[in-house]
């Protein structure tokens, strides 16, 4: 389910607004091997099949900076403004990996817009979201994410 605003300037009245939930996501071990490669990070958790078959997680699996880099596909579907000519990468106020993605697995986002400020660059938006895994109570993480979004015409 996907919140469509007017405006950038809308965001402030959003501020308790639900996100989501997003479309379910496949991680697949591809994916886990294409992110590997494009980090260096090949640690056998991840990309050994067998050898993570019987490790502590019982499969591969994902990164967490790979689960946290689906964020912007997973959450950006969920906020739709018009009037933006930009959307920048802020930051994070906080991020946690509470649970590991196993290979194959369905994961999708769902949030609240915690924060709107109207600054002289666009309007910054902190989100409160959660990655969710299919099948499980426990969610892969949580993070409060923050964009700028620049509009179309300048912020009054």
């Amino acid at each position: 389910m996907s919140l469509h605003l007017d405006s950038p300037a809308a965001l402030t009245d959003a501020v308790g607004s639900t996100l989501g939930p997003g479309d379910w996501f496949t991680i697949d071990q591809r994916r886990i091997e294409a992110f590997a490669d494009a980090t260096d990070d090949h640690q056998w958790i991840h990309v050994d099949v067998e050898r993570a078959a019987a490790g502590p997680f019982g499969a591969p699996i994902a990164h967490g900076f790979l689960t946290l880099s689906l964020l912007t596909a997973l959450a950006s579907p969920l906020l739709e403004v018009d009037g933006v000519a930009m959307g920048v990468n802020y930051g994070f106020e906080k991020v946690r990996f509470l649970q590991p993605v196993q290979a194959g697995s369905r994961v999708r986002a769902v949030g609240t817009i915690a924060s709107a400020e109207v600054t002289g660059s666009g309007v910054r938006v902190v989100q409160d979201l959660t990655i969710e895994i299919d099948g499980s109570e426990r969610p892969a993480l949580v993070a409060q994410w923050v964009t700028l979004l620049v509009p179309s015409t300048p912020a009054r």
